[in-house]
């Protein structure tokens, strides 16, 4: 074990207006009080596991190897859904096993998953509607002070997985269906579109075409957008963002997490 400084980062859907969150600091900082704890988010809209799966997978990319991530969107808990700890090349996740870890394990393979069951790892009495404090936070503190994740439980070798999103080069790209990701708090829709996926050559005249209207062209920053009507931008985690100038894009076009837009390459425009 070691009282170095290590990171935990908390994805959540539990909002700050109650006492959620800090409690499950207090949680971890009672078996690792050197924790150095990094909220990550805790504005994933409520059970919705298709946003936590993508705001995890998008916020985590920036930590350091070795470090402990927890993700607690759980519409299940308290059920019989299992609780996992999975260790990847660079980092171990610690999720309910409902989907919420898809993104990360499609970019970074499993080495090697286990249950969180041991009981000596979590909290003597553990709530049947809050394990984020009882289960997940107590057996990260345990993961940064250098256990081995086999002593918290029997090995997983089938993860649940959820398919509601595209796969990157996933067919033609013209007149594809690429489904909101993500909705940031500024209004923009974050398309499940890697920017990398669209060709140089029709960034200047793509359009994406919503409920309620089109955004049009691709571009590097807000800024460099239109004054009037929406368009695409990359947006730091080099994704296909919809966005209006000092506006909000959602409203704008329509559209919510989950929604759906058609892709139209040049010179096939409306």
């Amino acid at each position: 074990m070691t009282d170095s400084p290590r990171i935990v980062t908390l994805t959540t859907d539990f909002g700050t207006d109650d006492t959620f969150v800090g409690e499950m600091k207090g949680a971890i900082l009672a078996v690792c009080p050197w924790a150095a704890i990094v909220d990550l988010s805790h504005a994933v809209p409520a059970h919705d596991l298709a946003a936590g799966a993508f705001v995890l997978a998008c916020g985590t990319a920036s930590f350091p190897d070795g470090t402990v991530h927890v993700a607690v969107v759980d519409p299940g808990v308290g059920t019989a859904r299992r609780a996992l700890a999975v260790q990847t090349r660079r980092a171990v996740y610690l999720a309910p096993d409902n989907g919420v870890l898809t993104r990360v394990l499609r970019r970074e393979p499993a080495l090697a998953i286990h249950a969180l069951e041991n009981p000596l790892y979590r909290r003597a009495e553990v709530s049947g509607t809050f394990e984020g404090r009882d289960v997940f936070a107590p057996a990260a503190g345990f993961v940064l002070r250098g256990e081995p994740l086999e002593r918290l439980g029997a090995r997983v070798v089938d993860p649940v997985l959820i398919d509601v999103f595209r796969s990157p080069g996933a067919g033609p790209l013209d007149r594809a269906l690429v489904p909101v990701a993500h909705v940031d708090r500024f209004g923009n829709a974050i398309l499940d579109l890697e920017a990398c996926e669209v060709p140089v050559a029709h960034r200047a005249r793509i359009a994406f075409v919503a409920a309620r209207g089109s955004a049009h062209g691709l571009y590097r920053t807000y800024g460099d957008g239109p004054e009037n009507g929406a368009f695409g931008v990359v947006n730091g985690a080099g994704y296909v963002e919809l966005a209006v100038r000092r506006g909000r894009a959602t409203e704008f076009l329509g559209l919510a997490s989950g929604d759906s837009v058609t892709v139209r390459l040049a010179p096939d425009v409306v």
